[in-house]
């Protein structure tokens, strides 16, 4: 097997194993919509975090070109970043924020929701076990070994 060989086949299961965890992502956000078990939105999320940050089970930062040099945005992400990884709570990044808040739905005025901060809270840790919640902490444990502390998920394209 040549050293092409190999690289094209490590790109083929990098890819695969991406599109399983956009799936899972995917999944979970679905799944946790139906249940009520989810909080969008960079200060509602920062106001759940500091009341009850036990009951946070996963957390997702969303951006796209748009937002990159909105400075109190990314001063908005280190924090919560900051509190994810002291509170031991699984963080990822997605790049498609239309995508996302697409996912995630309306707000009573049917104004899309801010979807720069999603979080799947539990409120019975024991009560909601997600296969797709498993899959994300597995992905960030092993993304967190090589040292990528906000690995970045693309989702599938619908």
């Amino acid at each position: 097997m040549t050293l092409e060989e190999i690289h094209g086949q490590e790109n083929t299961e990098t890819a695969d194993r991406m599109q399983v965890v956009g799936n899972a992502l995917e999944e979970l956000l679905v799944s946790a919509k139906k249940q009520d078990c989810l909080t969008v939105g960079v200060y509602e999320s920062a106001k759940v975090m500091n009341v009850d940050p036990d009951n946070v089970a996963f957390c997702v930062l969303a951006t796209d070109e748009e937002y990159e040099c909105d400075i109190a945005l990314q001063i908005h992400f280190t924090l919560i970043q900051a509190f994810c990884f002291d509170n031991d709570i699984n963080i990822v990044r997605v790049n498609d924020i239309e995508r996302l808040a697409g996912i995630v739905g309306t707000d009573e005025s049917e104004e899309p929701k801010d979807a720069h901060c999603i979080l799947v809270t539990s409120p019975n840790v024991d009560s909601w076990k997600d296969p797709a919640l498993d899959k994300l902490r597995l992905f960030c444990e092993e993304s967190r070994g090589v040292y990528e502390w906000v690995p970045t998920i693309t989702l599938p394209e619908r």
